[in-house]
């Protein structure tokens, strides 16, 4: 029974796959928001039916890329994370090292990147559940300032007074253990990543930066100092 049990597992992860994979392909050819379940099971050769049994609605579907989307984004980032402090990098490179992985990543995979990243999809809220596969990269760069912090030195930023009970409530909310000052600093150079990124991913910088690894390294570089963590 349990060799039957087995085959029927196997078999639905590699059926699930496959969905996922052509969803993805849809995803390339058409955007999130003409995805439609039927045309997916159309493509795979399965009725409409049999495919509501893995993903009851589009919205589900579309919850199980966003979710691999950013488990994937999260993994490169805390790969290169560990792969900077095994070679006994210091605070800084560690935190360019993972914005370049986030870059890499997205020139990679372009429409997984537009998918969590880009224009939200009409119709489309996303679950509880892409929260903490969505917390990932900011959990790795987070972890990286609590390494400062804790001895290899971090310089706090400026903190206007009116902003000053905002940042103590984001850093009990998500920071915690960091002081407000780099909390504020790390949102900030938060968005810019995403921005750079964003920009260069969907054409923004044509005629505007063409030497663009160095630019983002320096941009990068940028960020790292605005958080508190100055070149030595």
């Amino acid at each position: 029974m349990s060799t039957v049990r087995g085959a029927r597992e196997r078999a639905r992860v590699e059926v699930t796959a496959a969905i996922k994979d052509e969803a993805r392909r849809s995803l390339a050819a058409e955007g999130a928001a003409k995805l439609s379940l039927r045309a997916v099971a159309r493509e795979l050769g399965m009725v409409s039916s049999a495919l509501y049994r893995y993903f009851p609605s589009r919205n589900d579907l579309l919850t199980a890329l966003i979710i691999d989307a950013y488990d994937s984004l999260g993994a490169a980032a805390e790969d290169a994370d560990r792969t900077a402090l095994a070679a006994g990098a210091p605070p800084r490179a560690r935190w360019i090292a993972v914005c370049e992985a986030v870059r890499a990543w997205a020139l990679a995979h372009p429409h997984e990147y537009a998918l969590v990243y880009g224009s939200p999809v009409p119709g489309y809220s996303a679950p509880q559940d892409t929260i903490g596969p969505a917390s990932r990269v900011a959990n790795t760069l987070i972890g990286i300032l609590r390494s400062a912090y804790a001895g290899h030195g971090l310089a706090l930023p400026p903190l206007p007074a009116g902003l000053r009970r905002e940042a103590g409530r984001m850093t009990s909310d998500f920071a915690e253990g960091l002081p407000p000052e780099v909390t504020a600093a790390l949102v900030a150079a938060w968005a810019q990543l995403v921005g750079l990124v964003s920009l260069e991913l969907f054409g923004q910088y044509e005629r505007v930066v063409e030497e663009r690894a160095a630019f983002f390294a320096h941009a990068a570089g940028q960020l790292a100092h605005g958080v508190g963590l100055p070149a030595a």
